[in-house]
């Protein structure tokens, strides 16, 4: 922070809460390799104070954007002025630049960052079963990538089965060849297991589906950074599973957040 100035360009992160995030760190990474007089700064913002958040961004000259993270991603779309195609198809925006007239334009790179972070390390998803918990931001734009990517047969299981069906409403039209299926707490079946929720993110958070039931020939992801090693992936570790790490679907996307952010 010694090298902050008056000429420092200011980015952000907004979360609620905020401790977990790993963005700040590795985007100075990033700045710092590209020669970028610039930091992102953790901002925690309630739900209820967004919309006033949005609005004082707007006049910010020297702010250029932010990364947008759990529980903001469906809402934050609709504060701003514009957002991608691809952001409309998903419903969510998890990354935002503000143009030197104030606009605030969003995209969403969740899904892209999630399928390549696994095919980083060696997990293909074309033709495979693929169980997805959850139903919100995040979990949208990787059922989205997902199918993109070729998956044969996606299940999604949540809370509520309305957003579930909402997600199978537009999935379809886009990609008619991938069977979609209501997910249930259930694993068995599938070749991979996705928690998109934010379950895990806390110790007395429960598990978000039951993992006594994995078997040792299936694949388990989860999307929490922090811990890096999840109730659920110890426990699939435990029964025997491979696991993938959250950490990989923000680091295969970084690049992408600085570039859309104009940090260039």
């Amino acid at each position: 922070m010694a090298d902050v100035s008056g000429k420092t360009k200011l980015y952000g992160i907004v979360a609620d809460p905020i401790g977990q995030v790993k963005a700040p760190e590795m985007m100075r990474t990033v700045f710092e390799r590209r020669g970028i007089d610039g930091v992102l700064m953790p901002m925690h913002v309630a739900p209820k104070d967004l919309p006033a958040f949005t609005q004082a961004l707007r006049g910010m000259q020297n702010f250029g954007g932010m990364v947008v993270t759990v529980p903001h991603k469906t809402t934050i779309g609709a504060l701003c002025d514009e957002i991608t195609p691809a952001a409309r198809t998903v419903g969510a925006v998890n990354i935002v630049r503000r143009e030197a007239d104030g606009r605030l334009v969003g995209d969403i790179l969740d899904g892209s960052g999630f399928v390549a972070g696994l095919r980083l390390h060696g997990i293909e998803p074309r033709a495979q079963k693929i169980l997805l918990v959850g139903a919100g931001g995040a979990a949208n734009a990787i059922a989205f990538a997902l199918a993109e990517a070729g998956a044969a047969q996606l299940a999604v299981y949540n809370r509520s089965s309305d957003k579930v069906w909402a997600m199978f409403a537009r999935l379809s039209t886009l990609y008619p060849k991938v069977e979609l299926v209501l997910g249930t707490r259930d694993p068995q079946g599938v070749d991979l297991v996705i928690n998109a929720t934010s379950l895990g993110m806390a110790n007395a958070d429960p598990l978000p589906l039951e993992a006594s039931l994995l078997k040792p020939e299936q694949t388990v992801a989860d999307i929490i950074m922090a811990p890096a090693l999840t109730p659920l992936l110890a426990a699939a570790q435990a029964k025997g599973c491979r696991i993938q790490y959250g950490a990989p679907m923000l680091a295969c996307q970084i690049e992408l957040m600085a570039d859309f952010m104009g940090a260039k």
